[in-house]
């Protein structure tokens, strides 16, 4: 399993950006050698037993009693989601995907990971995951995966709801609920390289029946919903499909960056946008993961394309970054966990801010660790332990970790990272980010 092969196999969301990197560069080292300006959160590790490569990709969100959902990824095994609670700091399994839907599935037909970006029910304040494929080893086919399933875990029962496989072969990439209206978007994916299919598709709460409105041949698509209901969802090219349920009928919208056709950032192939929302819905904010650059989107337009804006680089200091981690809280702000190139060191994770209304993002500082000693890097013999390989200490003795994949804010004002290998939860109180 440790070949170099699989490796690689297991860790493409990385070896994407080796890709991309080898086309346009690797993103610009930082030209500023002073000492960072640390910002330390407390950390917490993901227990180990629901990983096997301490690995968990951008699934977390805080439902509406203030803790934490986790999604996190075990290979050829199962997924799992995973609560923390903040204010005893325990954190307890709490679906287990192959025992919701039943399987005992092995290799690549396992359900090997929650990839979604959880979505939380505003009427019921369940979380909305969904399972996805891992990677196939030699000889498996990406036919051996059955698919992937729709679930929704209930805070206030334990239990989680099966909404079944939307479509043969494909998993889960994004779940977006809009309950008000009794109905739950979804995005699938195949996996497939160079070019992904991944279907926009709407779920009947009620009937727990699909309707496909086809690929649209983008990855790691994510949903929003605007102030009327209207869901969106990226088309490859830099499209967006705008879905109605008033009229059930989908539309293609363009799109246009200050008043001019988009860059090639958000256009070419394989640009992964990272979607959120405004609290109002009015709004949709975007990165692209490797360009540097923060949009906004006005949905209230009702041309036939959709008008954003820049709001300038995300890190003022570089060129480009890697940023898969972006957030929007519930005063509007706008969140990003982001990393960068340092020379001499290496990626380093920073945390990011954007108040509407700003002239630039703000930046808060360089992740490290307040609390080093929440796990063990080595092992008995001071060997280091394996996927453990992220969390590395600075020249002036500062854990720090290079990884952030995944965001949240919570409703008190505190922001959340998660980070791999070792899979960590690292937490930023609110008086750290005034």
């Amino acid at each position: 399993m440790n070949t170099v092969h699989s490796l690689l196999q297991k860790h493409r969301w990385w070896l994407l950006v080796i890709v991309i990197a080898a086309a346009v560069g690797w993103p610009v080292e930082a030209q500023n050698q002073e000492p960072p300006r640390w910002l330390l959160g407390k950390a917490f590790h993901v227990p180990s037993e629901y990983t096997n490569q301490e690995s968990g990709y951008f699934s977390i969100i805080e439902g509406k009693n203030g803790r934490l959902y986790i999604g996190t990824a075990k290979y050829g095994v199962n997924a799992y989601l995973v609560e923390f609670n903040p204010l005893n700091s325990a954190m307890q399994m709490v679906t287990d995907v192959h025992r919701v839907i039943m399987t005992m599935l092995r290799g690549f037909g396992a359900q090997a990971k929650i990839h979604t970006r959880n979505n939380v029910g505003q009427l019921t304040g369940k979380i909305y995951v969904g399972s996805k494929q891992g990677y196939p080893d030699k000889g498996e086919k990406l036919t051996d995966y059955p698919g992937g399933y729709v679930l929704a875990y209930d805070p206030k029962t334990g239990e989680t709801e099966n909404f079944g496989l939307p479509q043969k072969h494909f998993g889960i990439i994004s779940v977006t609920p809009d309950e008000e209206r009794g109905l739950c978007y979804i995005s699938t994916c195949d996996d497939g390289r160079p070019i992904e299919k991944s279907h926009f598709m709407v779920l009947d709460l009620k009937t727990k029946k699909y309707k496909d409105f086809g690929d649209s041949g983008h990855s790691y698509a994510f949903i929003v919903v605007d102030d009327q209901g209207r869901a969106y969802h990226p088309l490859r090219g830099g499209k967006i499909l705008r879905y109605d349920p008033k009229s059930d009928k989908a539309e293609t919208l363009d799109v246009t960056v200050d008043g001019a056709a988009p860059p090639k950032a958000i256009t070419k192939d394989g640009a992964i946008l990272n979607w959120d929302w405004s609290p109002d819905h009015k709004t949709l904010w975007c990165v692209e993961m490797s360009t540097n650059q923060l949009y906004s989107f006005d949905m209230t337009s009702t041309a036939k394309t959709l008008p954003g804006k820049t709001h300038g680089p995300i890190l003022a200091h570089t060129e480009r970054t890697d940023c898969r981690a972006l957030c929007v809280d519930n005063k509007g702000k706008v969140w990003m966990g982001v990393t960068e190139q340092v020379k001499g060191v290496g990626a380093r994770c920073n945390l990011v801010s954007f108040t509407p209304g700003a002239k630039t993002p703000r930046h808060h500082g360089a992740v490290g660790i307040a609390n080093p000693d929440y796990i063990k890097l080595t092992d008995d013999k001071g060997k280091p332990k394996p996927w453990h390989h992220t969390l590395r200490k600075e020249k002036d003795g500062t854990m720090a970790p290079w990884q952030p994949l995944g965001i949240a804010a919570s409703a008190d004002g505190h922001v959340n990272i998660i980070t791999l290998a070792p899979l960590t939860l690292i937490r930023f109180a609110p008086e750290q980010l005034k």
